[in-house]
């Protein structure tokens, strides 16, 4: 039929030629006659391409039913659903463990695989986080002895003070008559006479050593400039001041000009901001990737677009049963004070294995809480669940213990509708019992399906 049209196409464009021509020499169309003599003459036969050769076509072994279910058929047959039966080819029946899936399909649902590789895992830990104080840094100012408070320096609460920086000036009267006794015992060279000594009355023992007026005023806690004053000038000063132990902030001023302050009673509580704590509430689920010294990235919210550096200093032994979450202490520098206590920061620490393990992507995991299993892909449309065990994770990857190694091919998308097919596979093969036969695969009808039309009736096999 084809060459027929051709042959019928290459005369309709010979006459069109030759009309043309005749119209361009003689100035008129040519007559029907003329047309009709052109058209009684043979053309030239048209060559027509080879036919391809035929292909060799593959031998079916049977068709299987398109739900999955356990009947098979060896001529096409509809199921009740009016759905066809899907031929098997010879070599592509499938292994005992695995399902097969159609090429077709496979684009259809969007498989993909990704090969299993070796890979180095890391991931962020994210936690919230507030600023605190370093307990190591704080300092409380009080008296070894009671005493009154003449003046105070202008200091108040919130206050940024320097080591050696004066607070406040005090007056007491155990202070003055040590220091009466030290200028004495600088003088003699000697200490005053124990009460024991003055019931002997022996010379050789009216020296005897007692506790020294240095000795005490050291353990008053005095500054040791106030002692070195009484020692060069042999005088005892009324007063004394009293100074910042440390650069920091003042917490909290109780010092009133006139009271009396009484031994162990606060008078200044001073914290050194250049070195603070973040504390942070990471999950239960990350304790075990959590080390002292581990490095930390912590962004403060009062301080957008910046980022602080710290390491894990602490780990609380104790869960928060509320919030099951665990305590991390985070160390770190603040020589410029922007971080104050009670900020929100956020807090990253770096955390995974620091060698190559075997991993597969996240989105080839299926874990149905009991198990967690792969989809491996062998190629030709065959693919077999895996079991497999699981570790640490990170950068989008799950370390795999037991299970695939590398260099096996791993289904990460539309793996779910694989695993279905399989685990509907495996349950009609439970419905099989001792009574009845396995489904044929070697052309034979299964127990149970459709014969097929009756040969003696002469009819065709309906598809």
């Amino acid at each position: 039929m084809k060459s027929m049209l051709l042959l019928a196409a290459g005369v309709l464009a010979a006459l069109a030629a030759a009309a043309a021509g005749y119209r361009l020499g003689t100035g008129a169309w040519p007559a029907r006659e003329t047309l009709v003599a052109a058209l009684m003459t043979t053309p030239e036969p048209v060559a027509t391409p080879p036919a391809p050769a035929p292909k060799s076509e593959r031998k079916i072994l049977y068709y299987r039913n398109p739900m999955g279910l356990a009947d098979t058929s060896p001529v096409p047959k509809k199921d009740w659903m009016g759905m066809d039966y899907m031929p098997v080819y010879e070599g592509e029946e499938a292994d005992e463990g695995s399902v097969r899936v159609s090429p077709g399909k496979v684009q259809r649902a969007g498989v993909r695989s990704e090969e299993v590789a070796k890979r180095v895992l890391v991931r962020t830990i994210r936690a919230p986080g507030i600023v605190e104080l370093d307990e190591r840094r704080i300092s409380v100012i009080a008296l070894r002895f009671d005493g009154f408070i003449e003046t105070v320096a202008d200091v108040t609460t919130g206050t940024h003070v320097r080591k050696g920086d004066p607070l406040m000036t005090i007056y007491a009267s155990d202070l003055l008559s040590t220091g009466a006794q030290l200028v004495i015992e600088e003088e003699t060279g000697w200490r005053p006479v124990g009460p024991a000594n003055r019931r002997t009355g022996r010379e050789n023992e009216l020296r005897a050593p007692v506790i020294g007026a240095r000795r005490r005023l050291e353990n008053m806690e005095v500054p040791k400039d106030y002692i070195d004053e009484i020692v060069r000038t042999r005088q005892v000063p009324n007063t004394i001041v009293w100074r910042a132990p440390r650069d920091g902030i003042v917490l909290e001023r109780n010092a009133v000009e006139g009271m009396r302050a009484q031994a162990g009673e606060v008078l200044f509580r001073i914290a050194d901001h250049s070195a603070v704590w973040v504390m942070a509430e990471v999950p239960e689920s990350e304790i075990a990737a959590l080390t002292v010294g581990q490095p930390v990235a912590v962004r403060a919210r009062a301080h957008p677009g910046r980022d602080f550096q710290g390491q894990i200093g602490v780990v609380y032994p104790h869960l928060n049963k509320e919030t099951r979450t665990v305590r991390v202490r985070i160390e770190m520098p603040n020589p410029d004070l922007a971080l104050l206590p009670d900020m929100y920061a956020d807090v990253e620490i770096a955390a995974g294995a620091d060698r190559e393990v075997v991993a597969v992507p996240d989105s080839a995991v299926i874990d149905s809480g009991k198990r967690q299993l792969v989809i491996l892909d062998q190629g030709d449309g065959r693919f077999e669940p895996r079991a497999v065990k699981l570790g640490q994770h990170g950068n989008g990857y799950r370390e795999v213990l037991e299970g695939v190694k590398a260099g096996d091919r791993v289904v990460t998308a539309a793996n779910f509708l694989i695993d279905a097919e399989s685990n509907l596979k495996a349950a009609l093969k439970g419905f099989a019992t001792e009574d009845e036969p396995a489904p044929q695969t070697d052309g034979g009808a299964t127990a149970g399906a459709d014969p097929g039309p009756d040969p003696s009736l002469g009819a065709e096999a309906k598809p």
